[in-house]
């Protein structure tokens, strides 16, 4: 059975976190949907790049279906995330459900926020070490805790892709697209 990710995209999102994920999941076979929390199809990137979401939150109606949820990070992007409601409660229940949650550079501090980090190792892009709360702040390029991915900054959207790819389909498929990519070789 296919793998599902959804990776939430607000205005002011760091357009190299959110479009690594998603080019890379979708090289390895995973089923990626880019999900709008704005009320608008087009969302804005941090650095002008305009982006044509999949699907708008509201029409998502399979979301129990996923297998992880994404959040990119960049500014003020991690701050709708954030902010946004429905999301909360989406990532809460997969919080609860110990399914895959990862996020990248600010926005793991949405998971701070919410009470996600108590207990477990997570980094974030600096700066925002206080925003882990509960946190065991660490700062490796990606850290796994449970079911908690974080990582730090756009310089780590490859192995933090490739983590996420081991993490739902193997190692031997992370490493497959690792080296089609030329990444380490």
């Amino acid at each position: 059975m296919t793998k599902q990710v959804c990776v939430f995209l607000a205005d002011g999102f760091e357009e190299i976190e959110g479009l690594t994920v998603v080019d890379l999941l979708r090289r390895a076979g995973i089923h990626v949907t880019t999900v709008s929390i704005t009320g608008d199809a087009t969302v804005h990137g941090a650095h002008g790049i305009d982006v044509q979401a999949d699907k708008m939150f509201d029409d998502v109606r399979d979301f129990e279906e996923q297998d992880m949820l994404v959040l990119p990070g960049g500014m003020p992007g991690t701050l709708h995330l954030g902010e946004h409601i429905a999301l909360k409660e989406l990532l809460e229940q997969f919080y609860r459900e110990r399914k895959y949650l990862a996020a990248i550079c600010a926005a793991p501090s949405v998971f701070g926020k919410y009470g996600f980090l108590q207990g477990k190792k997570a980094t974030s892009y600096p700066g925002f070490e206080q925003e882990l709360v509960g946190a065991e702040y660490v700062t490796e390029d990606v850290v796994v805790s449970d079911s908690i991915i974080t990582s730090r900054g756009m310089g780590t959207a490859i192995p933090f892709s490739l983590t996420l790819i081991e993490k739902l389909v193997g190692i031997e498929k992370a490493k497959e697209i690792g080296k089609s990519i030329i990444y380490k070789e």
